[in-house]
């Protein structure tokens, strides 16, 4: 299928959107994917709620329908998308439920990595380390990286 478009000087290849550059020449519901918290499922809701044609391509949207997508991805909760849909459920510290996009998912995790740290918890002392966190098993797998201490005798 090749790219048709109506006007010339309306196709954008690159759009910025979230500190994140998207592909212009996706359609818009995967194109959305490349902002970093945003998934297929949650681009495809926030592409609904705006009222946005999925066929279009993201280079082919004008600068209402883009604000209108970027707004909807920043406020979930004021267009009605289900908090169980937010990936971030009950904060820590103030309790809220929130979709973390862009540079937020990336101080957040570091937020909780540092906040399991200094309350000694399980999880922080197993990232500390540098050992597996999700209770796999490490007798034989995930050797790699590291020296295991049998020297040769000369």
């Amino acid at each position: 299928m090749s790219l048709v478009v109506t006007q010339k000087d309306q196709f954008q290849a690159m759009i910025r959107l979230l500190n994140t550059n998207v592909n212009g020449n996706v359609k818009i519901m995967y194109a959305l994917t490349a902002i970093k918290g945003v998934g297929r499922r949650y681009s495809n809701l926030v592409c609904k709620k705006a009222d946005v044609d999925m066929s279009k391509r993201a280079g082919e949207l004008t600068g209402e329908e883009l604000e209108r997508l970027v707004e909807i991805i920043q406020n979930p909760l004021q267009y009605k998308i289900p908090q169980w849909f937010l990936n971030r459920q009950k904060d820590h510290t103030t309790g809220k439920y929130s979709q973390l996009v862009s540079n937020q998912v990336h101080s957040t995790l570091r937020e909780d990595l540092e906040r399991m740290k200094k309350m000694r918890v399980h999880r922080g002392l197993r990232h500390v380390v540098g050992l597996r966190v999700r209770g796999q098993h490490t007798k034989t797998t995930g050797r790699r990286g590291r020296t295991v201490g049998v020297t040769k005798k000369k």
